[in-house]
């Protein structure tokens, strides 16, 4: 009995060690790492509009139609290819108007407008492209964005510098708690997002008659979380 009674009260002073041992051994830091790359556009995106006017819907539509397809030839001609023509809007409203005192509203004539997204993936021929779209129809240009046709590569870097980031800042973390960095326990991504990073100045192979564009530079960024072990 005696022995019995020794074995318990061992074990029973066991078990809260265990759980203190167990908790050091899961203390773990989480640190998130940022990383950003810029890197020079190789392509472009332009929306453009057409917009028309006639005193019936039909007119409206026609003129709108006729003008789209002007723009489209133009383009075309300016070596954009079909696939990187496509359109985005249509839409076709009455034209409202009212007396001078703002009341009695009648229907004067419709308005049809057509939204094209391009592609631009020459950008030496950007302002051309410009050029050509508003030549003979496109009278509304509605946005210009710059990217990249394979971003991977340039996200990858942005990948890298997050882990780096991540890492410097544990290493720093635990070095001022007075504890050291141990395995790596877990990595999750975050979002990455793309943003533009302006640099001033004509885009190369612009001529003197084309659209000057400043296509500066693109910034992709990553962010990662990683989770280390704490040693002692």
């Amino acid at each position: 009995m005696r022995h019995l009674a020794t074995l318990l009260l061992a074990i029973a002073l066991a078990i809260p060690l265990a759980g203190v041992a167990f908790a050091a051994d899961s203390a773990r830091i989480t640190v998130t790492g940022e990383g950003r790359v810029d890197a020079a556009p190789d392509m472009a995106t332009i929306t453009l509009g057409v917009t028309s006017q006639g005193t019936t819907a039909a007119t409206a539509m026609a003129a709108n139609s006729a003008q789209l397809a002007q723009v489209l030839a133009n383009l075309k001609a300016a070596g954009i290819a079909d696939r990187d023509l496509q359109t985005t809007g249509l839409a076709l409203n009455p034209n409202w108007q009212s007396d001078d005192n703002g009341s009695n509203p009648q229907i004067v004539g419709y308005v049809a407008s057509n939204l094209l997204t391009v592609r631009v993936r020459a950008l030496a021929g950007l302002g051309a492209a410009l050029d050509a779209a508003v030549k003979d129809g496109a009278n509304t240009v509605d946005g210009l964005s710059f990217g990249l046709a394979d971003p991977e590569p340039v996200l990858d870097e942005a990948r890298k510098r997050a882990v780096a980031d991540a890492t410097h800042r544990a290493l720093l973390l635990t070095e001022a708690a007075g504890v050291s960095l141990g395995a790596v326990a877990a990595i999750s991504e975050g979002g990455g997002s793309f943003a533009p990073a302006p640099m001033f100045g004509k885009a190369a192979g612009m001529t003197a008659e084309a659209v000057p564009v400043a296509r500066g530079e693109v910034s992709l960024s990553a962010s990662v979380t990683m989770v280390w072990e704490i040693g002692q």
